[in-house]
């Protein structure tokens, strides 16, 4: 007789993803959080499970969304809808990303998430700048962009949209001298946060 498991919460892979991005290290978030390097390192590697203190002190340090880390535990429904008032938002630099569509956690290579992408002149993305798995796409809504993919250089306008491989490098840049407002799409999901 086989009895029905539920898998451990596992939180480590998100901690780490996003301390990693960050460019923090296992000593910075640790002395910022007052706890142990070990104990960090532990729960990036799913070694022990963080008391709930922890984790939303870890949270706070890393900025992390508490939806972000529960969001594999709710119940998902066959529609979704993100209010306005209410997307998610991230800043990396001066680029700033909405979130339109949240991945669904059982749709595995299926998944996709899209979102506004916001530049001021000169403003460039770095979320691709090494290169991902999957495809993406993306429509320029308002400005004038570049797409630096691998070692070319493709001139996009407003009404412009572009689709590529995201394996390789890849980053937009505002060549404007307004805002830049782009919708992006990604398959699979390679997660918002």
């Amino acid at each position: 007789m086989t009895q029905n498991k539920k898998p451990p919460f596992r939180f480590g892979e998100k901690l780490r993803a996003v301390r990693e991005r960050k460019g923090y290290t296992l000593k910075v978030v640790a002395q910022r959080a007052g706890v142990s390097e070990s104990l960090v390192s532990q729960i990036e590697r799913n070694k022990v499970s963080p008391a709930i203190d922890t984790l939303l002190v870890l949270a706070d340090v890393l900025d992390i969304n508490l939806e972000f880390l529960f969001e594999e535990y709710r119940r998902e429904r066959p529609v979704q809808i993100i209010h306005a008032q209410e997307r998610r938002t991230m800043e990396e630099e001066s680029a700033v990303y909405e979130e339109l569509s949240k991945p669904a956690n059982d749709e595995e290579n299926h998944s996709l998430e899209s979102y506004l992408v916001r530049l001021p002149p000169n403003g460039k993305t770095l979320r691709g700048s090494y290169g991902h798995l999957g495809r993406e796409m993306g429509f320029i809504i308002k400005g004038r962009a570049q797409l630096h993919y691998d070692d070319n250089i493709y001139e996009l306008e407003e009404g412009d949209s572009v689709s590529y491989s995201a394996s390789a490098p890849h980053t937009i840049v505002n060549v404007g001298e307004e805002p830049l407002t782009a919708l992006w799409v990604v398959t699979p999901a390679h997660r918002f946060i």
